[in-house]
């Protein structure tokens, strides 16, 4: 009984890609996944690298010039940077004759993007009360798997947002042509 009750409070989502190379460069050259803000990021090649996704306020301010700070639709600066404005500096990391031993990249769905999508689904608690729709990206041995998860303001029993994010993330990949399954 305990086990049930587990699952239904811990759901997430695990994918597998079929087609590593396509969806590299659909991750690290493409614009598949420019909706989404890099977190944290951990790259594994002939040294490690780590990365803080969090958006250093002062490299924009010092100068008083804020215009370049990454914004969303509405002027809010995001707490993390846009993926579109770091994924050449992970491409040039990643590329050359050796494949990554391993990566791991914490990305979340943009807050506005996030409440958008959540707006159009009926569910039974406030969309503002999702802090974020979030995607795990593992990289390993050839192999590539991602991993949903949200994150709550608030306790939410009925775990409505977590199965709205996984169905939107299966038909995003779908959209996007790329191949995976279900784990």
């Amino acid at each position: 009984m305990i086990t049930n009750i587990s699952r239904k409070l811990f759901t997430m989502l695990a994918l597998k890609i079929t087609s590593t190379k396509q969806f590299m460069n659909s991750l690290l050259v493409g614009d598949t996944f420019d909706s989404f803000l890099l977190v944290e990021g951990t790259l594994s090649l002939a040294t490690n690298f780590t990365i803080d996704g969090r958006v250093n306020g002062d490299f924009f301010f010092a100068d008083g010039e804020e215009s370049s700070c990454p914004k969303d639709s509405n002027g809010t600066p995001y707490e993390f940077i846009p993926w579109a404005d770091i994924k050449s500096t992970c491409f040039n990391l990643i590329k050359g004759k050796h494949a990554p031993r391993f990566f791991k990249l914490v990305m979340q769905l943009k807050p506005d993007s996030a409440l958008k999508m959540l707006q159009h689904e009926s569910m039974s608690i406030d969309p503002s009360n999702v802090k974020s729709l979030n995607l795990i990206i593992k990289y390993s041995e050839n192999s590539c798997t991602l991993t949903t998860g949200t994150s709550l303001k608030t306790f939410d029993l009925t775990k409505e947002p977590d199965e709205i994010w996984d169905k939107a993330i299966q038909k995003f990949l779908n959209l996007k042509g790329i191949e995976y399954d279900v784990l």
